[in-house]
């Protein structure tokens, strides 16, 4: 058989990066001609998880705002000299205190805006009146609903987003900026405790006990999420997952996924003969559930439960101090 053929993973451009370009092409086209400009591009492809590869951005910019297609959620421009600049149709209103965009207006961070604030700049004495401008996803509102930002008080569409301008392909930094955007929301709104979900059992148990608001599924990102609830000035996590995702955590893994090793049953096992009473079989047993399998009496499930609980809460403890964490085994 012929071998098969790897290929370097594409990068690609944020849609920040796309936004911005799109941007600069509808205010030189405009400053030109004094009609109404739209200027469509799409977001390139990349080996990257994401929802957004291949969307349409359109920056659509007017000497009359009833040109634009706007968002219809209430919210203010960002002034620009004399442009405003206005969330379009499928580009999202901010309605909640926490994110970098600030409430109230189109969530577009601080990056790309400000790279259109220096394109707005340049074309500053050409315009010379006001000038009304949209950034529109199309599909946007759909696609968002892929997202967190109905949950972090995103409306009517995705964020426009960017720092470094590059997407790394299959990298973790979006599933990060997406908990670190709801742990924000979370203090921002009051709160000073936060329930980290692992698996669906999880989330939805932690609907029983807590504000929607307050639930952040975390993945397998156990110490960055721990991170960020700490760097957010909250006060208390509660880790909510299976007892597997427990007894990782407790033997010190601070991801949880298979890739950054296994649970150790042996270990586990030597560590539950004292508060069990006796030794579990290990030979043909592969899962912490096998293990549980063998207990007799609900007393002997109880201790193992605690033990694994406590261990782990002893180990994120000493990860992010001071902040409290608590974890709950489902």
């Amino acid at each position: 058989m012929p071998s098969e053929t790897t290929h370097p993973l594409r990068k690609g451009f944020t849609t920040g990066v796309h936004a911005v370009a799109a941007f600069r092409m509808a205010l030189e086209a405009f400053s030109a001609t004094g009609e109404r400009v739209m200027v469509v591009t799409d977001k390139m492809d990349n080996d990257d998880l994401d929802v957004t590869k291949g969307c349409e951005i359109v920056v659509t910019v007017s000497a009359d705002k009833e040109d634009l297609h706007r968002n219809a959620t209430p919210h203010k421009p960002y002034r620009i000299g004399e442009l405003e600049l206005y969330a379009g149709k499928g580009v999202g209103v901010v309605t909640r205190d926490g994110l970098k965009p600030p409430k109230g207006f189109p969530a577009i961070n601080p990056v790309p805006l400000e790279a259109m604030e220096r394109v707005a700049a340049a074309y500053a004495d050409v315009i010379g009146h006001p000038v009304y401008a949209t950034v529109s996803v199309t599909e946007g509102k759909s696609l968002a609903k892929e997202t967190a930002n109905a949950k972090v008080g995103v409306v009517g569409g995705i964020s426009i987003l960017g720092t470094t301008g590059w997407v790394k392909p299959v990298s973790s930094e979006a599933y990060l900026d997406s908990i670190r955007a709801e742990v924000a929301v979370v203090a921002a709104n009051g709160y000073d405790t936060v329930a980290l979900t692992i698996g669906n059992t999880s989330l939805a148990v932690a609907k029983e006990s807590f504000e929607a608001m307050q639930i952040v599924e975390i993945g397998n990102f156990v110490y960055e999420a721990l991170s960020i609830a700490r760097d957010a000035g909250l006060r208390r996590a509660e880790i909510l997952c299976g007892i597997g995702k427990a007894t990782k955590i407790a033997q010190g893994k601070r991801n949880t996924h298979n890739r950054f090793g296994g649970i150790d049953l042996e270990a586990l096992v030597v560590r539950l003969t004292p508060e069990i009473g006796r030794r579990l079989e290990t030979d043909t047993v592969r899962t912490v559930k096998g293990l549980v399998a063998q207990l007799n009496t609900e007393d002997e499930r109880k201790n193992m439960h605690e033990t694994i609980r406590m261990d782990a809460i002893r180990e994120t403890n000493k990860w992010v101090k001071p902040l409290q964490t608590n974890i709950r085994i489902v």
